[in-house]
C-alpha cells in the first residue's frame, strides 16, 4: 500500500506564541508542510480557509472563537478537513465536545514530540487518534447516545438508504471502534478502499462525520454482531 509522496499541509492554532512556534518548528522539521498558524479562533477560521490544510492541530482554549466552534465552522465549511485537538484539557466533556464538533482526534499537551508527529500522520489519512484512556470515553459516549430515542429512519423503512455487503461490514467494524488502518488489515483491502466506502456510506445515508455514522451503526446493533 503506497503512502502519499506530497507533504501533508498542516495549520498549527493555539494562542501561547512560544508552544505554537515549537509545535511548527518540530512539524516542519519532520517533513510536514506549515501552510499557516493561528493566535485566535476567529483568526483560525479566516487563515483555514485561505490555506487549506489538510490537518488543523487545534486548541480548544482559545480568544475570539473557542477550539470546538472554529472546528465546527472548518469541518462544516471543508468535510475532508482532519482536525487533531492539542489541547490541555482531558475533561471528559471536553473531549466529548471537540469530537461533537467535528474533530479526528484528541491528544493531551503532555504526549511527546514523537506521538504527535505520528498522530498528526494518522489523522491526515482520516484515523482517529486519542490520547491513550480516551478512545474508551469516546465509544462509550456512542453507546450512551445510542440508547437515547433519535428519530432516525428504520432500516427497513419503505425508501431507506440501501447500503451493500462491504460498506455494511466496514460500518460495523467503525462502530466497533477499529481505525481505517485495522479495518483495511482485517478486510485484506486497502486504506483508500475503507475511506472511500466511509465517504459512499455517509452520502447514502446523509450523515456529516464519523461520529454520527457510529451512532447510526450502534443504533442498529450493528457492533454487537
Amino acid at each position: 500500500m503506497s503512502e502519499r509522496q506530497d507533504p501533508i499541509k498542516v495549520m498549527v492554532v493555539d494562542d501561547h506564541p512560544m508552544w505554537r512556534d515549537a509545535v511548527a518548528r518540530d512539524l516542519a522539521e519532520s517533513g510536514f508542510e506549515v501552510v499557516a498558524t493561528a493566535g485566535d479562533g476567529e483568526q483560525a477560521v479566516r487563515r483555514a480557509r485561505a490555506a487549506t490544510p489538510d490537518v488543523l492541530v487545534l486548541d480548544l482554549n482559545l480568544p475570539a472563537k473557542p477550539g470546538v466552534q472554529v472546528c465546527k465552522e472548518l469541518v462544516g465549511h471543508n468535510p475532508a478537513l482532519r482536525v487533531l485537538v492539542l489541547s490541555a484539557s482531558g475533561e471528559h466533556a471536553d473531549v466529548l465536545e471537540a469530537v461533537k464538533s467535528g474533530a479526528t482526534g484528541y491528544l493531551l499537551k503532555s504526549a511527546s514530540t514523537e506521538e504527535l508527529l505520528d498522530a498528526v500522520r494518522r489523522t491526515a489519512v482520516g484515523d482517529p487518534v486519542f490520547t491513550p484512556g480516551l478512545a474508551g470515553l469516546v465509544l462509550g459516549e456512542y453507546r450512551r447516545l445510542a440508547s437515547e430515542p433519535a428519530p432516525a429512519q428504520g432500516a427497513d423503512e419503505p425508501g431507506a438508504p440501501r447500503l451493500t455487503d462491504r460498506e455494511t461490514e466496514v460500518l460495523r467494524l467503525v462502530a466497533k471502534g477499529l481505525s481505517y488502518k485495522q479495518i483495511a488489515e482485517r478486510l485484506v483491502i486497502s486504506h483508500r478502499t475503507v475511506q472511500n466506502h466511509v465517504q459512499n456510506t455517509l452520502g447514502k445515508l446523509q450523515l456529516h462525520n464519523r461520529v454520527e455514522l457510529v451512532r447510526y451503526a450502534i443504533e442498529r446493533g450493528l457492533d454487537d454482531e
